[in-house]
């Protein structure tokens, strides 16, 4: 992967290293309520820009909104070219984790070369908006998250910083966030050394990595993105499982489906599917007062109506045995339906699945355990994309830390 330092722009409007209030979420995990609270934090977040309310020209608004920003010099370009140092320091199962990593400029390309490997499909929606938002503004705020291999921490030494972050915020779950910025020529040649050689997998950001590549076949000044970049063996890489909320099933019933599934697994009560471990073989069920776990049974794997070319890497994914195994042949989930959104949706919150599930939010909550960065990598590295939905990384990146401009 080549990259590049920027000079980046970043917030001026205060003095102040907390900048919580200009900051945004990437704009695919913007919810109205959450558009609405992050309009009220302040007249320059971020979020005017990346994902703008609905109005009679929506693109338009965020280009002149920016163009006022920069004439007014709320945001403002550094003097020298530079790569972030970013990190990420979160609580998850009760314990502080500190993500490191850094913020540069990434070459885009097609994935045929191999620099860049995805891990799930794209839908055209998304691209559209995203490539109508880059045109009218050719404002690249949103962070790609890329992952890079860094068995010996190489990379991560090289880009460790010193002394107090110039930027620092709380993300809208209380996470803390801070950004440095190395300047050093020496140090800058370094990073670019090590990365020169090192392929990067997509870890969020594939509407908008797509939309890139198309945007730089029109502008070939503007083949480099802002991309932040982990190393897939640090210790603040977290994946959360999307569980699955089935809803609109026609007939759909607790006690058949469970004997239904258990041809192929072994079911037991569940009396706690809030505290129950789950692995790859492994999924539980609930609906409304009821809980089940089901369990691969030996050799049923075999048994099971794989999608075509479809390596034992991709068939052993709980998300993979949870569509292939129980949704679609018994449900009859198909993928066109997910595609559709007409009968799953998703959270990474387990104990918002039980709830809604108790609830009757939903007709049933599936439960299923994380794809971890070994299984990630087997398949991506195989040459695969993995079911969609199949990961949450968290926490996700902020927008509006620093951003970048197309063409400069």
């Amino acid at each position: 992967m080549e990259i590049r330092p920027f000079r980046g722009y970043r917030y001026a409007g205060s003095e102040a290293r907390d900048i919580s209030a200009v900051v945004a979420p990437p704009y695919d995990q913007i919810s109205p309520a959450m558009q609405d609270r992050l309009y009220a934090m302040s007249p320059y977040n971020i979020v005017r820009v990346t994902y703008p309310k609905d109005a009679a020209d929506k693109y338009r608004d965020a280009r002149d909104v920016l163009s006022g920003w920069l004439s007014d010099n709320v945001w403002a370009r550094d003097e020298r070219p530079a790569i972030y140092p970013y990190h990420q320091t979160y609580t998850v199962a009760g314990r502080s984790v500190t993500r490191m990593g850094f913020v540069a400029l990434g070459e885009v390309s097609d994935y045929t070369r191999g620099a860049v490997l995805p891990h799930e499909r794209t839908h055209a929606g998304p691209k559209r908006d995203r490539m109508q938002l880059l045109e009218a503004t050719a404002a690249d705020i949103g962070l790609l998250f890329m992952l890079a291999a860094d068995p010996g921490g190489q990379l991560r030494r090289a880009t460790t910083p010193i002394g107090d972050p110039i930027a620092e915020a709380r993300d809208l779950k209380g996470e803390l966030h801070c950004l440095w910025r190395v300047t050093e020529q020496a140090a800058v040649r370094r990073v670019r050394e090590l990365m020169a050689a090192r392929p990067v997998i997509i870890a969020d950001g594939h509407h908008r990595y797509e939309t890139a590549v198309a945007y730089a076949e029109r502008h070939p000044d503007a083949r480099h993105k802002l991309m932040a970049f982990f190393p897939l063996e640090g210790p603040g890489l977290t994946i959360l499982p999307n569980h699955r909320l089935v809803h609109d099933v026609k007939g759909f019933d607790f006690e058949d489906f469970v004997q239904m599934a258990s041809r192929w697994f072994e079911v037991s009560p569940l009396a706690d599917p809030s505290t129950v471990e789950l692995e790859n073989r492994s999924i539980a069920v609930v609906a409304g007062a009821d809980a089940a776990l089901l369990r691969l049974k030996p050799g049923a794997r075999d048994h099971i109506a794989w999608p075509e070319k479809r390596s034992a890497a991709w068939r052993s994914l709980a998300v993979s045995i949870l569509h292939e195994g129980l949704l679609r042949p018994l449900l009859g989930i198909t993928d066109a339906k997910l595609d559709a959104k007409t009968h799953v949706d998703y959270t990474a919150d387990r104990a918002e699945a039980v709830q809604l599930a108790r609830d009757g939010k939903c007709q049933a909550a599936f439960l299923i355990a994380a794809t971890t960065t070994e299984e990630l990598q087997a398949v991506v590295r195989g040459g695969e994309l993995l079911p969609q939905k199949s990961t949450h990384f968290y926490p996700k990146l902020l927008d509006g830390l620093v951003f970048h401009r197309l063409g400069e």
